[in-house]
């Protein structure tokens, strides 16, 4: 029940992480396409096709976030997004503008990539960004800029790159929170406070869903209505402290007795149900038989007395078309003939 609360949350935030990045992809072709039609007026035709390619580009991955791999099509923003950015501090852009625009590539590469592999690559993108801009002229020529500019334009995106980091950071920090809050409240609904065992909604959804396998694998489900003998005495000589020790102690041998496919939960008061799947009635006698013994040679120690209790057991298992409310039922019948034989006693047995 926790994974499956987990994936829920999961889902959602991959659902908004595509939106935010088809929403990206529509904002990028959108404003690309429009720097290209204007740069038609203007005198670099190599700026103009390079635009117009960006702006097909952006249109692309959205199209892919929408029917293929949010993956690819975040991979394909981000790096023709780079190349892109490449390009405007080579040629400067319209009046040595172009590399204003670096300062969107910082939050966007945390948000698609993720923090750790954000940070890697933003590394890599100043470092190929300052070999441009120091790059001597001789070497190859391309857009001068003043040596002031290219120090506050280093420091500028450094503190844009740390407050996206930061962001980024109390972004996942937040959803970490919210599945661990969702967890903690999920498993306090379906649990038992004083025994840490399954409560009875638990078991109730446990015993459909194995319903439901047995409808499709038809293999045998049993389960074990088991009550404590005279518990009633044990609250009214040593106190309701004392029947809480017992009843947590208790727990722990029926967890001890049980395989890690099946289910113990407090059914209510000092019942508990034992859901046995893959398992015959015959077996679940064999299982119910060891749990009891273990209980009747058990001693709880309260403020120095010697507590010793023992269990009674009424099996069942589901037959064909029978209901939940029907199987219970019937342990409950097993459970009170167990009763009345004399307790501390298994039946059918």
């Amino acid at each position: 029940m926790l994974t499956s609360i987990k994936k829920h949350l999961k889902s959602n935030g991959n659902l908004k992480h595509a939106r935010v990045i088809a929403l990206f992809s529509l904002v990028g072709m959108a404003i690309t396409g429009a720097m290209g039609i204007l740069s038609l007026w203007g005198n670099s035709s190599t700026l103009t096709i390079i635009l117009f390619i960006a702006s097909a580009i952006y249109l692309s991955a959205f199209f892919l976030s929408k029917k293929f791999s949010l993956k690819v099509s975040g991979t394909i923003i981000i790096y023709s997004l780079y190349l892109l950015m490449f390009y405007l501090v080579f040629s400067g852009g319209v009046a040595q503008t172009g590399p204003l625009w670096v300062f969107i590539v910082a939050p966007v590469s945390v948000y698609v990539l993720g923090l750790r592999q954000g940070l890697i690559n933003l590394a890599v993108f100043l470092s190929v960004v300052s070999i441009i801009m120091f790059l001597p002229q001789h070497v190859i020529e391309h857009a001068s800029y003043t040596p002031e500019f290219k120090l506050r334009l280093i420091l500028s995106f450094l503190t844009m790159t740390f407050l996206s980091a930061l962001y980024e950071y109390s972004r996942m920090q937040s959803y970490k929170n919210v599945v661990a809050l969702s967890s903690k409240y999920q498993q306090l609904a379906m649990s038992d406070p004083l025994t840490k065992l399954a409560n009875r909604r638990n078991a109730s959804a446990v015993l459909q869903q194995e319903k439901s396998r047995v409808n499709r694998n038809n293999e045998p489900l049993s389960v074990l209505l088991c009550d404590l003998d005279h518990f009633k005495a044990v609250n009214d000589k040593y106190g309701h402290n004392a029947g809480d020790m017992v009843l947590m102690e208790l727990s722990q041998i029926f967890t001890d007795h049980v395989r890690q496919q099946d289910c113990v939960a407090r059914w209510g008061g000092e019942e508990f149900l034992f859901i046995l799947p893959q398992t015959s009635a015959e077996q679940a006698n064999i299982i119910a038989e060891k749990i009891r013994a273990s209980v009747q040679q058990h001693s709880i120690i309260f403020h120095k007395h010697q507590i010793k209790i023992t269990i009674s057991i009424g099996i069942a298992q589901l037959s064909e078309d029978q209901s939940i409310d029907e199987l219970i039922n019937h342990a409950d019948k097993n459970l009170y003939q167990a009763k009345t034989l004399g307790r501390n006693r298994v039946h059918p047995g």
